[in-house]
C-alpha cells in the first residue's frame, strides 16, 4: 500500500511549532552560581526581582514563623530549582500550584514545581516554614545573634540562609518587603523605611520597605527594644538611627557615632555623587560584637565597636559602603577590593577633612610601618583567598593603591573617577578588572601594570614605585592623628 504523503497547511503547521519542549529538554538549575570562593553560594537557572517576607517572631522561644514569596525570571528551561534556606519548610507552591521540595548540601532546597518551567518565564514561589534560627549551624556556625530582648542578623558573606529563602549571591539583587510580628513593646528593624506600623492582639507588624535592588546578604532584621530617632538630610532624605536600650557604658558613646549620619552622608555625596537609596541610618543593638556591616540602608554596628569610646571613623566607613559595596556590587567574592578598599579610602578622606591627617601622610605611614618581609604584603587585595578576605591589608593596602592612583591621575581625574563609577554602574555589579578598564578610560592612560603592582602582586611595591606614585619621603614617619581610630576600625571588619 502508497501512503499519501500529506503536507501541513499554514495554520497546521503553527500548532506543530508552538508545541513546547519535551521533558527531556528541562533540566536542574544549577546549586550555586559558581562564585571562586563560595562555589555553593547563589543558584542557577533564574533571577530574582522581589522578596516579600511575612514574618512572625517570639523572642522569648526563637521561633520565626515566615511566608516568603519570591517573584523571578526563568534564565533557563528548568526542572527544578534550588534555593538556600536553612530553616524546616512546611509547604512550597510554584506559580500557585504545591511543588514538591527536598533538602541537601549545607543549605540547599531543592524544588521541583508540578510542571517544568520554560525560559522567560515570570513565576512566583511561596515558602512556608518555621524553626529556631540560633539552633541552625552551618560548619558549625549561626549567623543568628539572640539578645537579651530579641535577636539580630547580620553577616557576610552568608546570612540569608538562617531567616528566609533566597538565591544568596550578590549577583541577584532584588527589591524587599520585610513584614515582622513582635510581641507587643519590641520592635522590629529591617532596611529601607517604615511603610506602616500595626498592633493587634498583643503583637506589634512592622512593614518595612527597600525598593532598590538589594543584595539577600545586605539584608538585616533586629528585634529588641530600642531609642529610636529620625532626621533628614539637606536633600530630605529619611534618616534612621537606633540604640539598644541595654548598651550599659556603651550607650552614650554609639550614640554620638552614628548620630552623626546625616552629616556624614552628606559629605559623601559631595565625594561620592547622590545618595542611590530611599533612608539611610545605622543601628546598635545588644550584641557582644566588635564588627559593623554595611547592611543596606541601615548599617549595623556591634556593641564592642565602642568599647573605646566613639568611634566616627567606623560609621564613615560603612555609610561609604552605601555606594561601593552596595548600590554597586561585587561580581564574585574575590573582587572584595571593590567594596573595602574604597570605603577604608573614604576614612583617609574624613581624617583629610578633619585635619588629622591627610590622605598623602597615611599613605606614606601605611607603606613605611609594613617593611618588605612583613607578611602584610603577601596579601594581594584585587584576589586575598577566602582565608584573607578581611585581613587588614585588604583595607589599608587596598586604601594605599587608591592614594597611589590619586597621585598617578591627578585629583581632578580621580574624585571625577569616585563619582562617576557609582553613578554609571549604579544597582549593579563589578569586578576588579571593570574597575582598572574604567579607570583607563577615564584618565587616558594605561593603568593594567600599576593595578598589577598596587593589588596583585604579594611584594611590597618598590621604593621607586612607591616613590613615582606616592612621593614617599625617606625617614621615619610621623602617626597621623586620625591612625588609631582609623586601624581600630579593622576589628570591627572580622565578619
Amino acid at each position: 500500500m502508497r501512503h499519501r504523503l500529506l503536507v501541513p497547511g499554514a495554520a497546521a503547521l503553527s500548532l506543530l511549532l508552538a508545541i513546547p519542549a519535551s521533558a527531556a529538554d528541562f533540566t536542574p538549575g544549577a546549586p550555586g552560581v559558581g562564585d571562586t570562593y563560595y562555589p555553593e553560594s547563589g543558584n542557577g537557572g533564574y533571577d530574582v526581582s522581589h522578596y516579600d517576607l511575612r514574618l512572625k517572631y517570639q523572642p522569648k522561644t526563637d521561633l520565626l514563623e515566615g511566608t516568603a514569596t519570591l517573584l523571578a525570571t526563568t534564565t533557563q528551561d528548568l526542572s527544578r530549582f534550588n534555593l538556600d534556606f536553612g530553616l524546616k519548610v512546611s509547604e512550597m507552591r510554584v506559580n500557585g500550584k504545591k511543588a514538591t521540595f527536598a533538602t541537601s548540601g549545607k543549605h540547599e532546597l531543592e524544588v521541583t514545581p508540578a510542571t517544568p518551567l520554560e525560559k522567560g518565564r515570570q513565576i512566583s514561589v511561596v515558602v512556608r516554614y518555621a524553626g529556631k534560627p540560633s539552633e541552625l549551624k552551618i560548619d558549625d556556625f549561626t549567623a543568628w545573634a539572640r539578645t537579651p530582648d530579641g535577636a539580630v542578623i547580620a553577616q557576610e558573606p552568608d546570612s540569608a540562609v538562617w531567616w528566609f529563602p533566597s538565591n544568596d549571591h550578590p549577583t541577584d539583587k532584588a527589591t524587599y518587603d520585610v513584614s515582622v510580628a513582635v510581641p507587643d513593646g519590641t520592635q522590629a528593624l529591617s532596611n529601607g523605611v517604615l511603610a506602616s506600623q500595626t498592633s493587634k492582639l498583643g503583637w506589634t507588624r512592622y512593614n518595612w520597605r527597600s525598593d532598590k535592588p538589594q543584595a539577600t546578604y545586605l539584608t538585616t532584621l533586629a528585634v529588641g527594644k530600642f531609642d529610636i530617632t529620625t532626621d533628614t538630610t539637606a536633600n530630605g532624605l529619611p534618616v534612621i538611627n537606633a540604640v539598644s536600650k541595654d548598651l550599659g557604658a556603651n550607650e552614650g558613646s554609639a550614640r554620638a557615632s552614628i548620630e552623626r549620619t546625616t552629616e556624614i552622608t552628606e559629605w559623601l555625596e559631595s565625594v561620592f555623587g547622590p545618595y542611590p537609596f530611599n533612608a539611610v541610618g545605622g543601628y546598635v543593638p545588644n550584641v557582644p560584637a566588635r564588627y559593623a556591616l554595611e547592611t543596606q540602608t541601615r548599617p549595623f554596628y556591634g556593641k564592642k565597636a565602642f568599647d573605646r569610646g566613639t568611634n566616627v571613623s567606623v560609621v564613615v566607613h560603612e555609610l561609604a559602603h552605601q555606594w561601593y559595596g552596595d548600590s554597586v556590587s561585587l561580581k564574585d567574592w574575590k573582587d572584595i577590593w571593590i567594596n573595602e578598599g574604597f570605603a577604608a579610602y573614604s576614612q583617609w578622606l574624613w581624617s583629610e577633612k578633619e585635619g588629622e591627617g591627610t590622605a598623602q601622610e597615611l599613605a606614606d605611614y601605611v607603606y613605611a610601618q609594613h617593611p618588605a618581609d612583613d607578611p602584610f604584603w603577601k596579601v594581594k587585595p584585587g584576589n586575598p583567598g577566602a582565608e584573607n578576605q578581611f585581613d587588614a591589608a585588604v583595607y589599608d593596602r587596598g586604601a594605599l593603591a587608591l592614594q597611589a592612583l590619586r597621585t598617578k591621575v591627578g585629583d581632578k581625574v580621580f574624585f571625577d573617577l569616585l563619582k562617576s563609577w557609582p553613578t554609571e554602574h549604579k544597582y549593579g555589579n563589578a569586578s576588579v578588572a571593570d574597575f582598572v578598564t574604567f579607570a583607563e578610560k577615564k584618565s587616558g592612560k594605561k593603568l593594567a601594570g600599576f593595578f598589577d603592582t598596587w593589588l596583585f602582586q604579594p611584594s611590597k611595591p618598590a621604593a621607586g614605585a612607591a616613590k613615582r606614585s606616592l612621593g614617599a619621603p625617606r625617614g621615619p614617619v610621623a602617626q597621623p592623628k586620625s591612625w588609631k581610630q582609623i586601624a581600630a576600625t579593622h576589628d570591627a571588619h572580622g565578619h
